[in-house]
């Protein structure tokens, strides 16, 4: 069986719900993964929008959970209520989870939501680094990689 990262609220390619995004509760969405390679000793998640107008958006990067987490829970990050595990800074300058928030009328954005199986027991990485630089860390350790993709729009 291979990674498999899946959310109770949103199948691939499906609609993110509003509640996830910053026209809801901006909350993260409740995500679990199975199927983690042999090795595995701790997960990293990601989340990014490459239809961002400015190029690829950062929403939020996640690390060092333990290799007997796979699921957490909706609303485990937020900007009021930020994770146990480390959270890396995204491009709204939080470390937190930070939803869809396209802008007006720029049409449908992917939200590219990613769990990395890593073979390191965790990364050592400074407080307030960057969504792209936990992913470039979390790479150099990786044994696979599942994705989930959602979709979200605001209407102009």
């Amino acid at each position: 069986m291979s990674l498999h990262l899946y959310s109770e609220v949103f199948a691939n390619n499906e609609p993110i719900p509003t509640e996830f995004t910053c026209d809801g509760q901006d909350r993260s969405p409740p995500l679990e993964w199975a199927g983690a390679p042999n090795g595995t000793r701790s997960f990293t998640l990601v989340c990014d929008d490459p239809d961002a107008p400015g190029g690829t958006f950062a929403h939020w990067a996640i690390y060092n959970i333990p290799p007997d987490v796979t699921f957490l829970a909706g609303g485990h990050s937020s900007r009021h209520n930020p994770s146990p595990y480390p959270e890396g800074a995204n491009d709204f300058g939080r470390q937190a989870y930070g939803g869809p928030c396209p802008p007006a009328g720029h049409g449908v954005h992917h939200y590219r939501f990613r769990v990395l199986a890593l073979a390191a027991e965790g990364l050592n990485l400074s407080q307030g680094v960057s969504v792209a630089d936990v992913e470039d860390a979390a790479r150099q350790h990786l044994l696979g990689e599942a994705q989930l993709v959602g979709h979200y729009e605001r209407e102009g």
